[in-house]
């Protein structure tokens, strides 16, 4: 079965257009990428609230029809030894001890509104990808995962190029564009570009989301009576 998706951008863009959504929970898994709290309040600004409200709520399906829950942060050992004076972006946090603060403490722990809970799983990345230097790669094949249904901050950065990986490394993909956001319009229509060059990815909403995955614990309730 198969339900019409129409992408509702964070930016509330005027537009649409109209996919499909259509996944197996048990070989599916939901990526939340980057919520910690300093990143959600300089990049979703005066939308967090409505930001971390939709996100909260397709975890919270997620886990109800049991699909795998993965959550990927950013972070650091003291001095940041994982990070090169080569990487221009990252030694820019490294030779900034205010930059560093964004990801320690509260401020680089998971937004309190989307915490990770006891069943899912956190990953630590030194690196723009969820999966650059990660174990996120082998934990999805440990689990016969082929669907990858994802959101995060920001939109030109993590959910990119942790898609892009993805989409070489042969996942179907989803991106909930209304869990994403970025500082930049231009760059959080990036999703769009992505269609464009014909890289395998449906954008989505967060109701759409919730609501096959809702349909997708009542036919499992059904098949198992």
């Amino acid at each position: 079965m198969e339900v019409s998706c129409r992408v509702v951008r964070t930016r509330r863009w005027k537009g649409s257009m109209t996919n499909h959504l259509s996944f197996e929970p048990a070989k599916s898994a939901l990526l939340c990428l980057d919520y910690q709290a300093a990143l959600v309040s300089i990049y979703a600004g005066e939308q967090q609230e409505e930001l971390l409200s939709r996100a909260a709520t397709v975890l919270h399906e997620a886990r109800r029809v049991g699909m795998l829950v993965i959550y990927v942060q950013v972070g650091f050992r003291p001095h940041l030894p994982e990070v090169s004076a080569r990487n221009l972006l990252l030694r820019a946090i490294k030779e900034s001890p205010q930059h560093q603060q964004i990801f320690q403490g509260t401020a680089g722990a998971i937004h309190p509104a989307v915490a990770p809970e006891s069943v899912d799983i956190v990953i630590t990345k030194h690196r723009i990808s969820g999966f650059v230097g990660t174990d996120l790669e082998m934990i999805l094949r440990a689990n016969e995962i082929d669907t990858l249904i994802l959101f995060g901050i920001a939109t030109s950065g993590v959910v990119l190029v942790t898609l892009l990986q993805a989409a070489d490394a042969d996942y179907r993909l989803y991106v909930i564009q209304d869990c994403c956001a970025d500082l930049d319009a231009e760059l959080h229509a990036c999703l769009e570009t992505i269609s464009k060059l014909k890289v395998p990815t449906i954008g989505c909403c967060y109701e759409n989301t919730v609501s096959r995955m809702g349909k997708r614990r009542y036919q499992s309730k059904a098949q198992a009576n």
